[in-house]
């Protein structure tokens, strides 16, 4: 085994050489709970290890986040100072991009082209896009129609108070900067969770806010298991709002911890996102898309295209098209310049996607390529393609996270509606036709948060995105996003 550590900037290795800290109250502190290995998925080597946040720890940067919401500056602050300070975090986001992307690629299994083009970008926007926002958070006066009384009316936006962010693996840096940014536009104080496996590139944007001038308290940064660190952010009553991104099964228990105080939940949850692709669609565009959409991350992505739907005139030829592009996949190390799709973030997860295979075939379906683990180090899995005419294997119904799509022939518009809503998810889909009237047709039917059209998988920072029925609760992104990190008042003055 060759490790990848040789291959990146001194600055990275620094930072994975050092002892990993967490952020309470302005200070990095050695946190109390049990010992983890940070490992690089390409290579299944131990890189570096980090202690947990102990139940104590958490306390801290509760309290922390309340005293600093409660009794701090933050809120009060003159709002484009506000935007002034998530611009300069944007900033350094950009100026240390090549350490933040090979972080990514070392702990998460990000491409690193990806990551340094891609997410390192995105995570930079994110921040600016919201430093726009903080002075346009304003509410409004009415005139009241209550007879015999001169009333004036008034509606206000103030921050929710203490948020608690919990941000999945496969994304850890841009789905941090997604959550971070409304967060601290808004007003906020708040205690920041990466999933325990990728907890490098969190920790060093924790640097880089405190570099840009965020005061003490009001970002706080814990790391370790959701069990114990995730639990007690529901449970405790003095966070106001937790925003998560991760597994339904998780959120259930969220929901559960987060009875107490009744706290605001946003949830963006799993996928099994369907492609519909049409007879009249550009169908070189339609494959290399419906590729990208499920390939890309290895599969590893909440909007993932997993579910393919292909007009019966077409299947044959849509199907080899996405055999040959699965095939055609070099699946390699994350730092290597010729590698189009990495790793699975771990070998539990790569028994997972291998035992959905299995079972999927068991149920019904047909391999058509792939299906396969690639032998050696590292936690490769081959781009694999399944069909599934019937529509009841596991494959068909349950998110797999991993680079599988199924394929689904259908007759007609009704058909492929029918099947694009046969699912107990609704986080996105995507329609790929040359007709503009079907198109509009379904994106109105589709039950999902957002539908793309003769694309897949782009996002945007002023367009929302969540789940329709088990796909979440809530928005993330826009307006919407960041409305969720407010409450809005009424005031009713009688004038004399």
């Amino acid at each position: 085994m060759t490790s990848q550590l040789k291959d990146v900037s001194s600055a990275t290795r620094s930072f994975i050489e050092r002892t990993h800290h967490i952020l309470i109250d302005g200070d990095w502190r050695q946190p109390r709970g049990q010992s983890n290995d940070v490992i690089d998925p390409s290579t299944g080597e131990t890189i570096s290890s980090f202690n947990g946040s102990s139940p104590e720890d958490v306390d801290d940067a509760i309290t922390a986040a309340r005293n600093a919401f409660d009794h701090g500056d933050w809120r009060h602050m003159a709002p484009a100072a506000r935007a002034k300070v998530l611009w300069r975090i944007a900033d350094l986001i950009e100026e240390n991009k090549q350490e933040l992307a090979e972080l990514e690629a070392l702990d998460g299994g990000k491409l690193l082209g990806g990551a340094l083009n891609g997410e390192a970008p995105a995570a930079a926007e994110a921040f600016r896009y919201h430093a726009g926002w903080c002075t346009k958070i304003e509410g409004r006066t009415f005139k009241p129609s209550i007879p015999g009384l001169d009333l004036e009316g008034q509606t206000r936006l103030e921050p929710i108070g203490v948020a608690g962010l919990i941000t999945p693996w496969n994304g850890a840096l841009v789905m941090g900067a997604w959550k971070l940014a409304p967060a601290l536009a808004s007003g906020c104080t708040l205690v920041l969770k990466p999933a325990e496996n990728t907890t490098l590139s969190t920790l060093r944007l924790g640097e880089l806010i405190c570099e840009a001038g965020v005061p003490e308290g009001v970002v706080n940064i814990v790391i370790g298991s959701g069990s114990t660190v995730g639990a007690i952010l529901g449970e405790d009553a003095r966070i106001d709002k937790v925003s998560f991104t991760g597994s339904t099964r998780t959120a259930r228990s969220l929901i559960e911890a987060s009875k107490g105080n009744l706290k605001k939940l946003s949830l963006e949850l799993g996928g099994k996102s369907p492609v519909l692709i049409f007879d009249d669609a550009n169908l070189d565009d339609a494959v290399n898309g419906a590729a990208d959409g499920i390939f890309s991350n290895a599969g590893q992505v909440c909007v993932a295209g997993s579910r393919i739907l292909i007009q019966k005139s077409i299947y044959d030829r849509v199907v080899k098209g996405l055999c040959d592009k699965a095939r055609s996949i070099k699946v390699g190390r994350t730092l290597s310049s010729s590698s189009q799709m990495g790793p699975l973030i771990s070998a539990q997860h790569r028994d997972s996607v291998e035992r959905y295979v299995q079972q999927g075939v068991a149920d019904g379906a047909k391999l058509l390529c792939g299906g396969e683990r690639v032998e050696g180090p590292g936690y490769f899995f081959e781009p694999t393609v399944l069909a599934d005419e019937t529509t009841r294997s596991c494959v068909w119904s349950d998110e797999v996270f991993g680079p599988v799509a199924v394929v689904t022939p259908f007759d007609d518009e009704a058909h492929a509606l029918r099947l694009a809503n046969d699912s107990n998810y609704g986080l996105a889909a995507s329609v790929w036709t040359s007709n503009t009237s079907r198109a509009q047709r379904l994106t109105r039917e589709i039950k999902a948060g957002i539908v793309w059209v003769n694309c897949h998988g782009i996002p945007d920072m002023a367009m929302p995105i969540g789940g329709y029925k088990q796909s979440g609760w809530g928005r993330e992104h826009g307006w919407k996003g960041l409305e969720a990190y407010l409450e809005h008042k009424s005031i009713m003055h009688r004038i004399d």
